[in-house]
């Protein structure tokens, strides 16, 4: 199926790079233009723009909307994913400044990036590959399974280190083996010797889910922004009212049901957890 292709170079000194989202810079920073969707992509002086690294979603780093202390997921996990995404793209001897890269060799590397769009917050939602493209630049390529092998994308989920976390842009068959290397990673390998999503966790303040719990991101985020609003108060109550209120759109797969995000999340008591697992997932763009 055809995506959208752009060559370039990843740098990442003075930037803060996770398991899912780095720093790109095409060859032709006008190409950027080419990215179809509603939403531009935001870039920078020098035509470098973040990505956001389609169909998987790693644990937090520094989570938060601008002016609020960045909040992270248990760090064991979240680090080892950014390190795997760095060091499969080639960085080596990578320092940090707590999340902010202050080093590391090479200081740019080339690779391409594979897209059908942006999201809201101007992060081109991508493939992620290393080295050279596998189409000119600015073309439209078809992107197989074989293709997506290639990517870092493909290597997370297969390693283990992020969660699958779909959108409606992200082609069928590409969705498919990416549930293949989730389900092969499961129950054991990275992060899911330690997975919470479904089991169940229990809330009892904002450090269980930043210093404890292994959870979905996606669950993560919105349990956060619950607790934020409710100023340090734990309390669960009112969480799935917060949720129909946010009206994340999404699809089951195994049902063919499309509904609210708050319909698979599950509140007993200080117990949350998600009904259907991640993988059976589609959510809607914004």
């Amino acid at each position: 199926m055809p995506m959208l292709c752009l060559a370039g170079t990843y740098r990442i000194v003075a930037t803060e790079p996770d398991g899912d989202s780095i720093r790109f810079y095409p060859d032709d920073p006008t190409q950027w233009e080419r990215v179809p969707g509603p939403h531009a992509v935001q870039t920078n002086a020098t035509g470098g723009a973040q990505l956001r690294l389609d169909g998987i979603d790693a644990l937090e780093t520094h989570y938060g909307a601008r002016g609020s202390t960045p909040l992270h997921q248990p760090l064991d996990f979240a680090h080892k994913a950014a390190d795997e995404l760095l060091r499969w793209l080639g960085f080596r001897n990578v320092q940090r400044d707590g999340e902010e890269v202050t080093q590391a060799t090479p200081e740019q590397l080339p690779g391409f990036l594979l897209t059908r769009g942006a999201d809201l917050y101007g992060r081109c939602v991508a493939l992620v590959g290393r080295g050279d493209p596998p189409g000119a630049s600015g073309s439209q390529v078809n992107v197989t399974v074989a293709l997506l092998r290639r990517t870092a994308n493909h290597r997370l989920m297969a390693t283990g280190l992020a969660y699958p976390t779909y959108y409606l842009k992200l082609y069928p068959d590409l969705r498919r083996e990416l549930t293949k290397q989730a389900l092969s990673a499961r129950p054991d390998k990275g992060l899911w010797a330690l997975d919470r999503t479904q089991k169940g966790v229990e809330v009892e303040s904002l450090a269980t889910l930043t210093d404890d719990a292994v959870i979905l991101p996606k669950l993560f985020r919105r349990l956060v922004d619950y607790l934020t609003l409710n100023e340090g108060d734990p309390s669960l109550a009112g969480f799935p009212a917060f949720l129909t209120q946010r009206d994340d759109r999404v699809f089951i797969l195994s049902t063919g049901h499309y509904t609210g995000f708050d319909y698979v999340v599950e509140v007993k008591k200080q117990v949350v957890r998600l009904t259907t697992a991640p993988e059976d997932l589609v959510f809607q763009e914004l």
